[in-house]
């Protein structure tokens, strides 16, 4: 399985990954709404179980993706300061290319 993160989000999800709180945790995307030909997906900092996998980024995050889910392999996770801020993931190999 393959997943992207920019600079962008990285800096921002470090930042997080760094807290005392979420020490051992990592990443996970995960898949909040199907809706037949795309998905929505969102973000949770958690610890990984037997039926994840996890990703390593080339910007040193690891990321939890649910095992086997077409709609997770090549997602990307992007952090937008305008017009709105906040994380933007999306799956550019399946046609999903943000919310609507």
């Amino acid at each position: 399985m393959n997943c992207k993160i920019t600079r962008n989000a990285a800096k921002v999800l470090q930042r997080e990954l760094d807290k005392p709180e979420n020490e051992g945790k990592k990443l996970r995307v995960v898949i909040t709404h199907r809706h037949g030909d795309h998905v929505h997906y969102g973000l949770d900092l958690d610890e990984p179980t037997d039926g994840d996998e996890i990703v390593s980024t080339d910007k040193g995050i690891d990321v939890i993706l649910a095992k086997g889910d077409e709609w997770l392999d090549g997602v990307k996770i992007d952090y937008l300061y305008f017009p709105q801020e906040g994380f933007v993931i999306t799956n550019p190999g399946k046609g999903n290319h943000g919310d609507h």
